[in-house]
């Protein structure tokens, strides 16, 4: 029997604080390229990078934070039959953050402890464990920190089944995860669909992540004799599996540093990844067809690796992450046509194999023994068969909400009526109109009265970004009019030109806005555009007057901090540190850039306190503070010998003064 309930999880989490005011723009190229090895072909690189920019608009970021961690409530979604039971965050992009086989008493996943966000994601925040949904655009997805809705739905029997599903705010699309645990089951099948909702091609993207746990003797398994792999800075390079680094490579542990596997599954080969420990039991996950790509990731055996899985979870929990995606290699975008809907079935269950055959060193023997074992639990043909099955549920509109997401689909559906136009949205999307609130009711009124209302009293907050074309044309048709004709609506309306990659458009606006009010928000977007065209000195003026027109957040303190260090203006950076209002002078940041601008400025006796503090906003493979740190140490060794700081002191200070864990986050080191 199949059940559906929620119910309150509660994790020791750190806290959010509130959202970053200032945008953070896309850069000037959709698209990027990527080395490939020479003797990858044409058609299997063809996408690889192809709209694949770093995009975060209309999304604020998600980068305030600490590691001090309290008792939160999560709500959670539990669908449960005799063999399995799955857990679910709505409130966090709808995670499946665990599957429990309950006659193995086994956990499949990598159940995280703890709620610890990290800077790994698009929108900074970013947490690990169990599976996730990532879809519009390259990296860990908007919403992998924030609400979603879900929704009770008759399954195929008459079970019920679990909805998670939003509207895309960047490519303006809405999607949907469909969980499916029917009686008797051992599987948990998730079906997901995209729709292009636009009547234009959009470049789109999926990769479902899959943590689960790393010990000595788990092994990756996966349909396939070679592989592309690289750290994630250097080249992609074609190496025949499993062996890398000498040793079988399969076997995580054996890695020394960071990296990626972008496994080549030939066209019609069963699509799977399997991580079986020691005993040759673990996760399988099988899809459809149209989920082509598999891919191993994993943190490394470094120093900077471990401190890595001790800080997302909690210490001596590692794990790494088998992944699968829409292209063959994870920074890639597909074409979508206009009108198109994609979907496709993925099973997530336990395999039991002979150990001795699953983790022979015989390579493809291994795999090819494995996949006989998927074969017979759930052959390909069933998966199919079941996919056509699930396609009936997925157009049923929900049964019950149980959770609420955003109001951003309620306001285009309202856009969409108010405008006269057909609704391209399927009405299985419940977006009631109720979920809008204060951050959408801006746009709702620039909608209905046909202007931006103007915030009243004290410095405001921007409010809520809006990128998508419809709204920019909306609201630049209200300012030809005469109507909410403001500094407010004409800084709007130069994000969303320079997110539109218009720079001279919206130049104009940030300059119309500081003629109706002299404001921070609309210097820093002219300090965006000068830094843009490399003018550093232009960039480091405009980002001063911004601090003193306010109002003085401590996001754009860290701005005009980051800008004087590139300057390479240590004397000011040190000054401005110091003035600082106390509230930002502890920010950790800040601290970072105040330890930066004493070693430059010869105070080493001020940089010493930075090496105890328990950082947390540190980026993915992010060196900072290990510079600063050997640099430290080479100039007092130099010191105590009364000699000049050369570079033979940084290469002893490298080789004698290993950092402290709190701030070793490297991922690439020599290797052996």
């Amino acid at each position: 029997m199949t059940t559906l309930r929620m119910e309150g999880v509660t994790l020791p989490s750190a806290a959010f604080g509130p959202e970053n005011p200032l945008p953070t723009f896309r850069g000037t190229n959709e698209s990027f390229v990527l080395p490939v090895d020479p003797r990858i072909g044409d058609e299997e690189r063809r996408y690889v990078g192809w709209k694949a920019q770093y995009r975060a608009l209309p999304h604020r970021m998600l980068d305030t934070y600490d590691r001090v961690k309290k008792p939160r409530v999560f709500q959670a979604a539990i669908l449960e039959n005799e063999f399995l039971r799955a857990t679910i965050f709505p409130e966090l992009g709808g995670r499946l953050v665990s599957l429990f086989n309950k006659p193995q008493q086994r956990e499949l996943l990598d159940r995280n402890p703890v709620f610890q966000p990290a800077n790994l994601a698009l929108c900074n925040a970013w947490f690990s464990g169990g599976v996730e949904w990532n879809t519009s655009c390259f990296g860990h997805y908007h919403l992998t920190c924030r609400p979603v809705f879900a929704a009770r739905v008759t399954g195929l029997n008459g079970e019920p089944a679990l909805r998670v599903y939003e509207w895309d705010r960047v490519k303006a699309f809405p999607w949907q995860v469909d969980f499916h645990l029917p009686s008797g089951s051992q599987f948990l099948f998730v079906t997901p669909r995209i729709v292009n909702t636009q009547p234009n091609e959009i470049a789109q993207y999926w990769w479902s992540n899959i943590a689960v746990p790393e010990t000595p003797g788990t092994r990756v398994l996966v349909p396939a004799d070679t592989a592309q792999q690289h750290s994630g800075q250097d080249p992609l390079e074609l190496s025949v599996l499993p062996t890398i680094f000498g040793k079988d490579s399969m076997y995580t542990t054996n890695i020394p540093v960071a990296r990626e596997f972008y496994f080549r599954i030939a066209d019609e080969n069963r699509k799977w990844i399997a991580a079986l420990d020691q005993h040759g039991k673990g996760l399988v996950q099988a899809s459809t067809a149209r989920l082509q790509g598999r891919k191993l990731f994993c943190w490394g055996m470094n120093s900077g690796g471990r401190n890595w899985q001790s800080y997302l979870a909690a210490p001596g929990q590692a794990y790494i992450e088998i992944q699968a995606g829409l292209g063959k290699m994870q920074p890639t975008c597909i074409p979508m046509p206009a009108g198109a809907q994609w979907s496709w079935t993925e099973a997530y269950g336990m395999l039991e194999t002979d150990a001795q055959k699953s983790h022979a060193p015989d390579w493809p023997s291994a795999w090819r023994y494995t996949e006989s074992v998927l074969d017979k639990q759930l052959p390909q043909t069933r998966l199919d068969a079941l996919h056509e099955e699930f396609s009936r549920v997925t157009p049923r509109k929900p049964d019950e909400l149980l959770h609420k997401g955003s109001g951003w689909g309620a306001l285009e559906r309202r856009r969409v009526e108010l405008c006269k136009l057909s609704d391209p949205v399927p009405p299985e999307f419940v977006f009631p109109p109720e979920t809008i609130g204060a951050a959408e009711k801006p746009w709702l009124e620039l909608l209905e009265k046909n202007q931006l209302p103007e915030p009243s009293g004290g410095e405001p907050d921007t409010g809520a970004f809006m990128t998508q074309d419809e709204w920019r044309f909306m609201l630049e048709r209200a300012l030809s009019n005469g109507r909410g004709n403001h500094w407010y609506s004409l800084y709007h309306v130069g994000v969303m030109r320079l997110e539109a990659l218009d720079p001279e458009g919206a130049k104009q606006a940030w300059e119309q806005s500081l003629k109706a009010r002299r404001t921070g928000w609309a210097l820093r977007g002219l300090a965006m555009l000068a830094l843009r065209d490399n003018k550093i000195e232009e960039h480091v003026a405009l980002l001063k007057q911004a601090w003193e027109a306010g109002p003085q957040v401590t996001a754009l303190a860290l701005e005009v901090a980051a800008a004087l260090k590139q300057a390479g203006k240590y004397d000011e950076l040190r000054a401005y540190c110091a003035a600082l209002p106390p509230a930002i002078k502890v920010h950790e940041r800040v601290m970072i850039a105040e330890a930066f601008a004493a070693m430059k400025t010869g105070h080493f006796e001020e940089v010493e306190k930075l090496f105890s503090y328990p950082f947390a906003t540190i980026r993915e493979g992010e060196v900072t503070l290990t510079d600063i740190w050997f640099e430290y140490h080479a100039n007092r060794l130099a010191k105590a010998e009364g000699k000049a700081l050369s570079d033979a002191h940084r290469q002893r200070a490298k080789k004698e003064c290993p950092p402290p864990a709190n701030i070793d986050f490297r991922l690439l080191f020599e290797i052996d």
